[in-house]
């Protein structure tokens, strides 16, 4: 990230992350705090709230539109966060004669998140954290998780441990089978954000060691099993995930 991004980004409070309260809105109203122009073009509006997913935990950013009074409309195409603060990267679409085609600081504009993007990087996280709980169910909870890549180019989750060959693909099955069951059935999917220890007993009594205990956690349950920190978007059900394929790679 150039120079001229860092500065403002130091220099800012953090940015409000409206989906952090509602993680199923689309849309939302803003007022611009800065426009900026990095280091080879790349343009970046900042807001003082905002309703986009930037990348990060696994989960692709979010796209869509900025568009202000007068015509002027920011084509939003990646979304990423420093130091707190959300860049909303992209370009002004030419708005044509006698129109608007920037913003300036200060100004009230509106954002707008591509919905199919959205419901489907929800899906996908949703799909991740679902299996997490059914490798409990199914007696492998002793299984370190890793790394979770919610893309839709080939989505997976890490587990460190040891199956023997001859139940590797038992277990796969049932793995499989019990996530299925569990989005036919269904259960809300809530985001809670809380005091530390609210927080860890909402995880079934411990919180990972990167969490500090001096901060209020969010939390993201599924139905009546443990939450888990998340500052990702869900589904809001688990039935919306709809389906889940297993496959193991070594």
């Amino acid at each position: 990230m150039g120079t001229e991004a860092a500065a403002p980004a130091r220099a800012m409070g953090p940015t409000k992350l409206a989906y952090f309260d509602d993680m199923w809105a689309l849309s939302s109203t803003a007022t611009v705090v800065s426009l900026l122009q990095e280091e080879g073009g790349r343009r970046a509006v900042l807001v003082d709230s905002t309703v986009f997913y930037p990348q990060g935990g696994g989960q692709p950013a979010d796209t869509g539109v900025i568009s202000a009074g007068g015509g002027a409309r920011f084509i939003v195409d990646d979304v990423r966060m420093k130091d707190g603060v959300v860049f909303h990267y992209g370009r002004f679409e030419d708005a044509g004669d006698g129109c608007n085609s920037g913003f300036s600081e200060g100004q009230s504009v509106s954002l707008e998140v591509d919905a199919e993007r959205r419901n489907l990087n929800s899906r996908l996280h949703s799909a991740g954290h679902l299996i997490d709980i059914c490798m409990s169910n199914i007696g492998l909870s002793h299984f370190d998780p890793g790394k979770g890549h919610h893309f839709p180019d080939g989505p997976f989750v890490e587990y460190k441990g040891v199956i023997p060959p001859d139940q590797l693909q038992d277990k796969k099955n049932e793995l499989e089978k019990e996530a299925n069951e569990l989005i036919t059935k269904g259960a809300k999917v809530l985001a809670y954000i809380l005091p530390y220890e609210e927080a860890a007993q909402l995880c079934g009594g411990a919180l990972p060691s990167y969490i500090s205990k001096d901060s209020t956690p969010r939390i993201v349950k599924f139905g009546d099993y443990p939450g888990g920190p998340c500052g990702g978007t869900h589904v809001a059900d688990i039935s919306i995930i709809n389906n889940i394929k297993i496959v193991v790679l070594n």
